[in-house]
């Protein structure tokens, strides 16, 4: 009988931590068609901006007013948050896309502490637009969608 209380905290203590670690976002917008659409519910891994790589698809909280907040990011639910891919990270030269938006000249390297993140699609406002992306301003990293929007099947 034991066995099923040290069980029980086990698995109380393991959902707590993927609590903690594990967010669902709801995608909004066309910036990352045609993997993720409108209405997709992705499941996202929190991770510190110092450890993703390039290629990486991530979340990070929407600058207000054309600023970047600075501090603690937002509870989940209390902030709009942008879905992008990981284009450059620090130390990476600057793409060529996107050296007019960080006025950079060619060759220049992406500073410590920044991203340049990339939607996937055309109509995306991004790092080529906007410039830099603060890297303590990401939630986290996709991790897989879990509901495909309505109608967002073969052919739609």
């Amino acid at each position: 009988m034991w066995y099923l209380v040290i069980l029980s905290a086990v698995i109380a203590g393991g959902l707590a931590v993927a609590r903690r670690r594990l967010v669902i976002v709801q995608v909004t917008g066309p910036s990352m068609l045609p993997v993720y659409r409108s209405g997709d519910r992705v499941l996202i891994r929190r991770v510190a901006g110092s450890r993703l790589r390039r290629g990486q698809v991530v979340v990070f909280e929407s600058a207000l007013e054309g600023r970047w907040r600075t501090g603690p990011l937002s509870a989940p639910k209390d902030s709009k948050w942008l879905i992008k891919r990981v284009a450059a990270l620090p130390g990476d030269p600057v793409p060529p896309k996107v050296t007019h938006a960080v006025n950079a000249p060619e060759g220049a390297l992406v500073p410590e502490g920044r991203l340049v993140v990339i939607g996937d699609g055309l109509a995306s406002a991004d790092s080529r637009n906007w410039g830099y992306l603060p890297a303590d301003r990401v939630l986290g990293v996709v991790v897989r969608r879990l509901s495909p929007a309505e109608g967002s099947g073969v052919g739609s």
